[in-house]
């Protein structure tokens, strides 16, 4: 029976398509890779107006363009990092050392708390700043109430993968437990001694004797 490690069998196995787009982990990096765009993409396309009053581009969210840059940010870097992940995802079951798996694990569960964090306090920072937003002149108010509610589903949907992380870290501390060693490191023990001679084994009969003088002896007729 293969051993589970991390969610996966460790001798390794080939890549399933339809069952890692079926896997509620891979619909939930694909969800948070949607909401990055549409964060972003909004207000790179739009976060930026110019006022009649004012030569220069002002950020839509009470002007602040702290606020926009923020926003971007977030999104272009969670964009990033949903790519990696999903092919992390999908390369997974191939990797049979379990402290790479390990690692891997722990690099999503930290990223993914992280990143819910910082959705969170983009989602309360725009929307407190559209809030105060007073001059609307040539502002999408469509496009400013997107970005905030995308601010707010990719926080449930990277909290959710950071919950997803952690089982999936729990599962495999289990699984491993203490007694677990790596395979990989016993690649380049060497050969064991060759076996020595039974006990009770006598030389044979036939073995040069070492303490003859070696000269020829003929035979007596």
């Amino acid at each position: 029976m293969e051993r589970n490690v991390y969610g996966a069998s460790l001798a390794g196995g080939s890549f399933d398509f339809e069952s890692f787009i079926k896997q509620p982990q891979t619909i939930l990096r694909v969800l948070s890779w949607l909401f990055s765009i549409v964060v972003f993409a909004t207000i790179t396309a739009e976060g930026f107006v110019n006022p009649s009053e004012q030569s220069d581009t002002k950020c839509m969210f009470n002007q602040n363009d702290s606020a926009c840059s923020y926003g971007s940010a977030v999104g272009i870097l969670a964009f990033l990092a949903c790519v990696a992940f999903i092919v992390l995802d999908a390369y997974f079951p191939q990797i049979s050392n379990a402290k790479d798996r390990k690692y891997i694990v722990i690099s999503d569960l930290a990223f993914s708390g992280v990143w819910t964090f910082l959705w969170f306090v983009c989602f309360c920072f725009l929307a407190n700043m559209w809030s105060h937003t007073t001059k609307t002149e040539g502002i999408s108010g469509d496009a400013a109430r997107a970005v905030i509610a995308f601010s707010f589903f990719s926080t449930v949907s990277w909290a959710l993968l950071t919950l997803f992380a952690y089982r999936r870290y729990r599962q495999g501390m289990d699984e491993v437990g203490l007694d677990y060693t790596d395979p990989s490191h016993g690649q380049n023990t060497p050969y064991p001694p060759y076996p020595s001679a039974p006990e009770g084994y006598q030389q044979s009969p036939f073995a040069h004797n070492p303490t003859g003088d070696g000269s020829y002896q003929p035979p007596a007729y």
